[in-house]
């Protein structure tokens, strides 16, 4: 890996919207190249972090949890499982879901090298930023061993899953960053936009984590045995996840009034407009697997919907703010509320 020093004596090469820095290792590797590599590594990474949100509830919904009953081994002394009438798939569905963590790991690493090798003109700050994927599907891994060791108690297993939207989250913000610019960030809408956005991503993850505590109360505990459940009632708490759900709406309406009297950038506008929707979206698939007593179809939709949601409010929060050089047009029509941070 090259040092930041190294880094800033090399000119950045653009192709599209992608900026990437020469490499002395790979000479034959020109700007387009290295901007194609780096748009499959952060996109993989982001559908990776993605998916792995989907497998893992594929594994709860089909009872799979217990498929495989050690770690890092399927059984003891068998890696991987093996098909037999009394467990049926069900290793298979738990081992595939081990298996997406390994394909996520490669693109983490792909990120890792990408961000050092050929981004480090985009600050020390996106260099750290990363380093989330790598660490957290490490620490991934090692949670999911727990959640085995500990026969799928939910103290383990609702935090198994609530890094994952926050990675998902910030593999978004990272995708943002790899296509805005490269300047220093700075505010792109004005003071009070950001100002609200805040308590929206605050409450969002309130709504995420009264999610897994609805769950943890309902019937679906991962394993076709005895499995404990978290002792509330879940009507109470499913009606508490409800009124998350509405004082994130309401703060979400009030974004987009900022943002539109604003006349705020396109790209904010667009992206809040996007969480909108899938917010909704979440809401009428929440009150058809209430009303309907849970199915698994139905739980497996709003499994997809908590995903997208979670990276749709770092999109919107990405928006909020740009690292592209002002022109001097827009300089002038936006110096009331544009702000210059350090990276």
């Amino acid at each position: 890996m090259s040092s930041p020093v190294a880094a800033a004596r090399r000119n950045p090469e653009r192709h599209g919207r992608i900026t990437t820095l020469p490499d002395p290792r790979l000479p034959s590797w020109g700007p387009v190249r290295r901007a194609r590599v780096a748009a499959v590594v952060f996109w993989g990474n982001l559908i990776c972090q993605l998916g792995i949100i989907l497998s893992g509830g594929a594994v709860r919904l089909t009872g799979s949890g217990l498929g495989c009953s050690s770690w890092p081994h399927c059984e003891p002394g068998q890696f991987t499982p093996q098909l037999t009438m009394e467990a049926g798939i069900h290793p298979f569905v738990e081992f595939g879901n081990r298996s997406l963590t390994g394909v996520l790991s490669v693109f983490a690493i792909a990120v890792l090298l990408v961000s050092w090798r050929w981004l480090g003109h985009k600050g020390a700050g996106f260099r750290r930023l990363s380093l989330v994927p790598l660490i957290g599907t490490a620490l991934q891994a090692l949670i999911g061993a727990f959640v085995v060791w500990l026969d799928l108690h939910p103290g383990v297993v609702s935090p198994h899953f609530l890094i994952s939207p926050v990675l998902a989250g910030l593999s978004m913000v990272l995708l943002v960053r790899l296509y805005d610019g490269d300047g220093p960030m700075r505010r792109a809408v004005p003071a009070r936009a950001v100002a609200v956005f805040v308590p929206i991503a605050v409450i969002g993850f309130v709504v995420l984590v009264l999610g897994t505590i609805v769950t943890g109360t309902g019937p679906h505990s991962g394993d076709a045995g005895e499995v404990t459940r978290i002792d509330m009632n879940p009507i109470v708490i499913s009606r508490i996840h409800a009124i998350a759900v509405y004082v994130f709406c309401a703060a979400l309406a009030v974004l987009l009034v900022i943002l539109h009297r604003a006349r705020a950038r396109r790209e904010a506008i667009v992206a809040a407009w996007w969480l909108v929707v899938l917010t909704v979206a979440q809401g009428v698939i929440g009150y058809i697997q209430y009303f309907l007593g849970l199915p698994e179809l139905i739980v497996f939709l709003h499994l997809i919907g908590a995903a997208l949601f979670a990276a749709a409010i770092a999109w919107v929060g990405a928006r909020l703010v740009t690292w592209q050089e002002p022109d001097t047009a827009s300089a002038a029509e936006n110096v009331a509320y544009t702000g210059t941070e350090a990276r």
